[in-house]
């Protein structure tokens, strides 16, 4: 019985550390990279449109990202909703395509950055260990209402604290990676 708290458990922390890393991708270094404008929203013939599907981004030098749109149409659209965005971006069109040169970032906003990754990574703990609190409760309940034994109880709750462990470690690898990026001029 404890096997399928445990494969749930498991799934929950691995979806948390996915959606970390999600997270992570969208923000900026110092080097392009496409992932950085997957939020992107264009109003593209009055419906908010994300960008990847309404053009191709590329990183063809490691401070200029490239926006092939599929529709010429839409450049226009595209530059505003990147103006508007928060990452203080300043494209330029040349008709075809959109270049977006990426400035180096001062070291006040790397600061900032590395702040931000860091309470972005403190989250994901927090919702890892709020699964483990979860996969806990269930299996005292098991125990109490479905008579699962004591011992197989302890042993599911250990099994729990390991995965834990295991994605809060692995959460404390992909932030620190993510700040070193950051921090690099």
């Amino acid at each position: 019985m404890p096997g399928a708290v445990l494969a749930e458990t498991e799934d929950r922390m691995r979806k948390a550390k996915e959606n970390l890393a999600r997270e992570l991708s969208g923000i900026r270094t110092g080097k392009a990279n496409p992932a950085l404008l997957d939020g992107i929203k264009v109003d593209y013939y009055g419906a908010p449109t994300p960008l990847k599907q309404l053009a191709n981004v590329a990183a063809p030098e490691p401070r200029m990202l490239l926006i092939q749109p599929f529709d010429r149409n839409a450049i226009g659209e595209i530059e505003k909703a990147i103006l508007k965005s928060d990452l203080a971006l300043n494209p330029a069109n040349d008709g075809n395509v959109v270049r977006i040169p990426i400035p180096p970032l001062t070291e006040e906003r790397r600061k900032e950055l590395g702040k931000l990754v860091k309470r972005m990574g403190e989250s994901a703990k927090v919702a890892v260990r709020n699964v483990r609190r979860d996969a806990n409760d269930k299996l005292k309940k098991k125990e109490k209402e479905d008579g699962l034994a004591e011992d197989q109880a302890k042993r599911g709750q250990e099994k729990v604290q390991d995965l834990t462990d295991k994605y809060v470690e692995e959460i404390d690898h992909m932030v620190a990676q993510k700040e070193k990026e950051v921090m690099e001029v």
